[in-house]
């Protein structure tokens, strides 16, 4: 996985690559990226597959704030970003959300 950040010089926006590789995602027929910058929406993201398997997509978010994210891969199946900024618990107690700060 990886996460690549472009600060824009003319907006207070970033464009921020989130990537998943084939390893990673195991198989899974489709990928969304889910989060605070989305309300949430396990169908408002969803990745683009690329011919090496891997899933991409790059999405404008607002700096000077922090966003909680993870991946849904497949329809069941969470993940974290270990290249996040940082991990927080979720309400649920038993899971964290990346996090990335812009």
């Amino acid at each position: 996985m990886s996460i690549r950040k472009q600060f824009l010089k003319s907006k207070s926006l970033c464009k921020v690559t989130f990537k998943i590789t084939e390893e990673v995602h195991r198989g899974a027929k489709q990928a969304h990226v889910v989060g605070e910058f989305n309300n949430w929406s396990t169908t408002a993201t969803p990745m683009k597959r690329h011919k090496n398997g891997s899933f991409s997509i790059t999405v404008e978010l607002e700096t000077g704030r922090s966003y909680q994210f993870r991946y849904l891969l497949g329809q069941s199946d969470w993940e974290n970003d270990p290249d996040a900024d940082d991990v927080v618990p979720t309400h649920y107690k038993d899971s964290y959300n990346s996090v990335i700060n812009l």
